[in-house]
């Protein structure tokens, strides 16, 4: 049945205007076969790139929107001899997830530049440090005409893929999974990161360890674990109120006020890093944010991309999590596609997928391909900073 939430969304939810902007489904796409419904009936608000080229095989990107302004920001970079994925997932707005798809690539190029174009997990951990350092420098100038800017915050997940070496550095919930034949020639899924939530036991001990003078580090609220009661993710970049005394939120912003000062940051923006040889049996990479994970496991995520076309397969990722997501909900796609954006929200979150396929003959042999900058959400492709290494 309907949640209270769900039913006041349903009853407020307005057609989708079919002439305010350009239908970004209709964007890179060659066929209606990639089309897995039946209805002539567009998602104004899902953008994707169907199939495009990187250094060691093909890409399929994808965003829908769910929030009244998206809080989701993506970003693939495609190099010579390296393909870069940034997924960031925003919460509390989107100037977190926005700074770092300008900011955290050219901070990485940066690393890399002065270590003689060669990445390691130093390099990525210092790319995140100083995303983190520059967005909090950005809160302390705008705090006092904007003060709601220490609550924002990011998710934020890297893959690196750089002469057939994957490195991948994460924080928060969003998730890499690499697809590979297992036994009996069978695609297995792995997951190469680890989920920083609260609602997992793990994640809690680790808190209460960090925090032992500290009884409410997590609070169970409304059925939800968060920590201090407010948030789900213990990494971030961002969520400047949870890090630092200067910036605390007074009264005046109940649901961020803290009742005592923080005596250490309670978040922390200390990535968890994953680097992996890359080895014949490896097929593809899924980078998403959790409104993918929400509504798909890992192994059905790779089922799907191991028996589906390329073209068009983080659309297919996407559309089977909105086909849920309504089911859930005693709806169908068709009828979901008619909420706008920000109703949108009570029945799924903002969703980003990139999968990328590995192809063995690609990693051995130099192809030429462009080098590029596609940014999720946007019409727009650039050359990509990997040309200056």
């Amino acid at each position: 049945m309907f949640s209270w939430l769900a039913r006041i969304a349903l009853a407020c939810w307005r057609p989708v205007s079919r002439y305010a902007r350009m239908n970004k489904d209709y964007n890179n796409s060659n066929s209606d076969e990639l089309e897995e419904d039946s209805s002539s009936l567009r998602d104004s608000l899902l953008w994707c790139r169907d199939l495009e080229k990187h250094s060691c095989g093909d890409f399929s990107f994808a965003v829908v929107q769910a929030n009244e302004i998206i809080e989701d920001h993506s970003q693939v970079e495609t190099g010579k001899d390296a393909i870069f994925v940034g997924v960031y997932d925003g919460h509390g707005g989107p100037d977190a997830s926005r700074f770092i798809s300008d900011h955290l690539f050219q901070n990485l190029i940066t690393g890399l530049a002065r270590a003689n174009g060669t990445i390691s997990e130093d390099i990525l951990r210092n790319a995140f440090s100083a995303t983190e350092d520059g967005f909090l420098a950005l809160v302390r100038r705008s705090c006092g005409i904007k003060p709601l800017i220490a609550a924002i915050g990011s998710c934020c997940l890297v893959g690196v893929i750089w002469r057939g070496t994957l490195f991948v550095a994460n924080l928060g919930d969003s998730r890499a999974v690499i697809g590979y034949l297992g036994r009996s020639n069978k695609i297995v899924a792995e997951q190469l990161t680890r989920d920083h939530n609260a609602s997992i036991e793990e994640v809690r001990q680790e808190l209460r360890s960090l925090h032992p003078d500290d009884s409410h580090i997590v609070v169970m609220k409304h059925g939800v674990w968060r920590i201090k009661g407010i948030i789900q993710v213990s990494r971030s970049i961002g969520d400047a109120y949870l890090k630092r005394p200067e910036f605390s939120l007074d009264p005046s912003f109940p649901r961020f006020h803290l009742s005592e000062p923080i005596r250490r940051p309670v978040l922390t923006a200390e990535p968890s890093l994953c680097t992996r040889v890359l080895q014949p049996s490896d097929k593809f990479l899924i980078f998403a944010s959790d409104g993918l994970w929400e509504h798909l496991t890992n192994q059905q995520a790779v089922e799907i991309v191991s028996s589906s076309p390329r073209a068009g397969i983080a659309r297919r990722l996407i559309k089977t999590a909105l086909n849920e997501a309504a089911r859930k909900r005693e709806m169908r796609y068709d009828d979901l596609k008619k909420v706008d954006k920000g109703i949108r929200r009570f029945f799924h979150d903002d969703i980003t997928v990139v999968v990328i396929y590995i192809d063995q003959e690609s990693l051995s042999t130099k192809m030429p391909v462009p080098e590029q900058s596609v940014k999720g959400f946007a019409d727009s492709i650039g050359p990509s900073n990997f040309n200056i290494l």
